[in-house]
């Protein structure tokens, strides 16, 4: 009996894996209709508008492609590491993926396996609108080995280079009317720490902002360099030599004046004692007035500063951006956004299809990224937007978080918007300049447990040193260097400049 029982049990585990591969991975309900699962990084939403607007958006993409949308979300605490987690799970049930060539590193995943190599034709065939649409030589940046690696977002318009953002009003009391260099943080957050004692002048999660926070705005400031994007953490190149490898971490003795300053900003108590091991919300807590500063990008900034001004009425929210001082300032690649197919999905054809109707369909669109109009939006006229009586986005915002096809064409103006959008965003484009290796696509290959091992020390080192949690800033430094080397920093730092040799030479 107990042979027959397990063959038994073995033929009904087969029976489940074959109806598992026949339903696509994400199932199918009882009419037959595929779910196809949208991997983002954001919280997940709570107050059940994104739900109800989802609800919608599937009734019409269930009758035009016979599938609905469901969505997954990698939330902030420890986004990096659970994104990386989730892709290499290999589960057929994900299907679309936010990826990003810059923050997200989307080529390193494609190399790993990661992601579905499409063909043109595929992507003719079942997202016909999305490929007319894309010109070919942007088809061409997300290309490797003849496959199609992702989408991008060369559509829409944005900034996402990083800086501070500081309140007027309180500089003010202080005599200070504008930042204009890093080196004024530090004036401006000693007038909070002396005028405003309920608050801390920078409140921040110390282990969020490592790499986008002080270092980049200190070197930034300092030399025109940008990130070599993709490469990982510690390489650099000058803007007027963009194929020639520096690093701000080995190269020279700036590392250590930037070392020596931030440990000073710590002991003056700039941010909180416990800094590296906060995970507070920090950004509410400088809605309430409980602390000058955030840290993130100019599309953030331009949001909220709207915010500020309803929760802080007065503040004047102003944003030092990183590399001010030399208008050192890049323009978003056309890859910042992009959406991938998870390489383990067994319905790759009918995620294009629902990616088609999400990027170019406006009705599908727009309940996706703004939800149901008269409870998430109003039309106060043609292309314009407001909020309903009563709104609060800190608690009735949708959370759609689609950060890979949004469209310009489709986004509308909001009646809310802060009325001095356009003019800084005409400032920002009156110097900011393109990325020149947008067309490099570093392969790490070779140097991979390299890198694993660099991102180990940077991990160890860099978050003390970035928050003066280090007695003597010079020894920390030349420990670090230490490590890197041994670590293997000159290895990948060869590599990398190889490619870029060859890059260069292939122009």
């Amino acid at each position: 009996m107990k042979k027959y029982w397990m063959r038994g049990l073995i033929l009904s585990f087969l029976i489940l894996v074959l109806a598992f591969n026949a339903w696509g991975g994400g199932g199918r309900d009882a009419s037959g209709v595929t779910t196809i699962d949208l991997l983002l990084l954001g919280n997940r939403p709570t107050n059940g508008r994104h739900a109800a607007a989802l609800e919608r958006l599937n009734s019409i993409t269930s009758e035009r492609i016979g599938a609905v949308l469901s969505t997954r979300y990698i939330e902030w605490a420890d986004w990096q590491n659970q994104y990386q987690l989730a892709l290499a799970a290999q589960d057929p049930s994900l299907d679309l993926v936010i990826t990003s060539t810059t923050w997200l590193y989307a080529w390193q995943i494609t190399r790993r396996g990661g992601f579905y190599g499409m063909t043109p034709q595929m992507i003719q065939a079942n997202a016909p609108r999305t490929w007319a649409e894309i010109p070919r030589e942007h088809w061409d940046l997300v290309t490797e080995d003849g496959l199609i690696w992702f989408i991008p977002e060369n559509q829409y318009s944005q900034y996402t280079n990083h800086g501070m953002y500081w309140r007027l009003d309180w500089a003010r009391a202080g005599g200070l009317t504008s930042i204009d260099r890093f080196e004024d943080l530090e004036r401006y957050w000693d007038i909070v720490k002396a005028t405003q004692p309920q608050a801390v002048p920078w409140d921040v999660a110390g282990a969020e902002y490592a790499d986008l926070g002080l270092f980049n705005g200190f070197f930034m400031g300092k030399r025109p360099v940008q990130n070599i994007i993709g490469a990982g953490t510690g390489f650099q190149f000058h803007n007027n030599d963009p194929y020639t490898v520096v690093s701000y971490y080995m190269d020279g003795n700036e590392l250590n004046e930037a070392a020596a300053l931030f440990h000073r900003w710590g002991e003056k108590g700039f941010w909180r004692d416990d800094v590296l091991n906060y995970r507070g919300e920090t950004r509410n807590l400088m809605y309430a007035g409980l602390s000058g500063s955030d840290q993130h990008h100019t599309q953030t900034y331009i949001g909220i500063r709207v915010d500020m001004d309803r929760e802080q009425p007065g503040s004047e929210l102003q944003m030092y951006w990183w590399g001010k001082e030399l208008n050192n300032v890049n323009r978003d690649l056309l890859t910042h956004g992009a959406m991938a197919i998870n390489a383990a999905s067994r319905n790759v054809e009918l995620a294009l299809r629902m990616y088609d109707l999400l990027r170019t369909d406006e009705q599908v669109y727009t309940l996706y990224n703004f939800g149901i109009e008269g409870v998430d939006y109003v039309v106060e006229r043609p292309g314009v937007f407001a909020q309903p009586p009563g709104f609060n986005p800190l608690t009735d915002g949708l959370g759609a978080n689609f950060w890979g096809g949004r469209v310009d064409r489709f986004e509308p103006a909001w009646a809310h918007w802060w009325d001095g959008r356009g003019a800084f965003i005409d400032h920002m484009n009156s110097f900011a300049t393109d990325y020149p290796l947008e067309r490099f696509n570093f392969d790490n290959t070779r140097v991979q447990s390299e890198q694993a091992a660099l991102s180990d020390v940077f991990a160890t080192f860099r978050p003390a040193i970035h928050y003066g949690k280090t007695p003597n800033p010079e020894r920390a430094v030349a420990d670090f260097r230490a490590a890197l080397r041994q670590a293997g920093f000159d290895r990948v730092r060869a590599e990398l400049q190889s490619q870029l040799t060859a890059a260069r030479n292939r122009r």
